[in-house]
């Protein structure tokens, strides 16, 4: 069966009317009309052409709408999937608990890790709650205590982030925000254990940095990662953010590009249509790239991990493609 609830984006409305046609003719099935399976098939198969066409020529924009689509696995999803026995960790002992950021111990198949993510929340009362994935400063200062905790117990640190970019409201700053994404990514910096982050959809400013200043930084193929959102460059750039689609082009915020320039280090593939339409496979897919580079880590001491992580971003812009 086609899914009726299924979220379609401006782009994807050709597949959408296809899907619709589907779904009537299966119900029309269902009622003892003539029979629709040859028909079915057909449609079928051309909105399997559409979805590949639409997906195999995504512009920096269309990318940031998927990157930002509602039905997109959030943490909570690769949690379930990835880590068993979790058991969160919660509060950052000076203010409060800050639910946008998530994280505590677990196992990730066999190896005991700390895991920490932006959560963004699935539904209206979720997304409230998670604030949208968009962490104040006790978030950021509970990231740095789990690292303490991981640094302790000689434990691997996993990431997964998801967020449009730091929290901005004026209690936020009032309590230290650019201190703690300031201390977080140092921490991310020094941390003696190994560090891997996975960028899963929106990796915007020093929101997404602070939890991804990593050995081996890994984002999904629809992913983004820039240090403002397409909508904020614009309106700083040219007081418009209309143009937003301008400033995602002029922003290099998607995978190939940001590869290019040895920003991130992999690009996990998401299978056509996306990792909303695929979602168990996407983070299947993610798993195994955690647990190639993890083994690779782990015959590292902490002097040597430290060490490749400052060459890794020092490295930066020092050669850049075409130059």
């Amino acid at each position: 069966m086609s899914d009726p609830t299924r979220t379609y984006l401006d782009f994807e409305r050709p597949l959408a009317e296809l899907e619709a046609k589907i779904e009537e003719l299966e119900s029309l099935a269902g009622e003892d009309s003539p029979d629709t399976a040859e028909e079915t098939a057909r449609l079928r198969q051309k909105a399997s052409e559409q979805l590949a066409a639409l997906y195999s020529k995504l512009d920096p924009w269309r990318k940031t709408l998927v990157a930002r689509h509602p039905e997109r696995p959030h943490f909570r999803d690769y949690r379930k999937a990835l880590i068993e026995d979790f058991e969160e960790m919660c509060g950052d002992r000076r203010f409060s608990e800050d639910a946008a950021i998530v994280g505590g111990l677990g196992r990730f198949r066999g190896r005991s890790v700390v895991v920490i993510g932006h959560e963004k929340g699935h539904d209206t009362e979720t997304r409230i709650k998670h604030n949208f994935g968009m962490a104040r400063p006790e978030g950021y200062r509970k990231a740095i205590r789990l690292m303490d905790l991981a640094e302790k117990f000689g434990l691997p640190v996993l990431t997964f982030v998801d967020t449009a970019g730091a929290y901005p409201g004026l209690g936020a700053e009032e309590r230290g925000q650019s201190e703690a994404i300031a201390r977080s990514t140092e921490r991310c910096l020094t941390l003696g254990t190994p560090l891997i982050s996975t960028i899963t959809g929106e990796g915007g400013s020093g929101g997404a940095v602070a939890l991804a200043s990593a050995n081996v930084v890994m984002m999904l193929e629809h992913s983004i990662y820039s240090v403002i959102s397409p909508e904020g460059c614009a309106s700083i750039l040219w007081k418009d953010s209309a143009r937003a689609k301008d400033a995602a082009v002029a922003m290099k915020v998607t995978a190939p590009d940001l590869l290019a320039m040895k920003i991130v280090d992999q690009v996990i593939p998401e299978p056509i249509g996306g990792a909303h339409r695929h979602a168990a496979q996407t983070m299947t897919s993610v798993g195994n790239a955690i647990e190639k580079h993890l083994g690779q880590l782990e015959q590292m001491d902490a002097k040597a991990l430290r060490q490749q992580r400052r060459e890794r971003f020092l490295a930066i812009g020092r050669t850049l493609p075409g130059a």
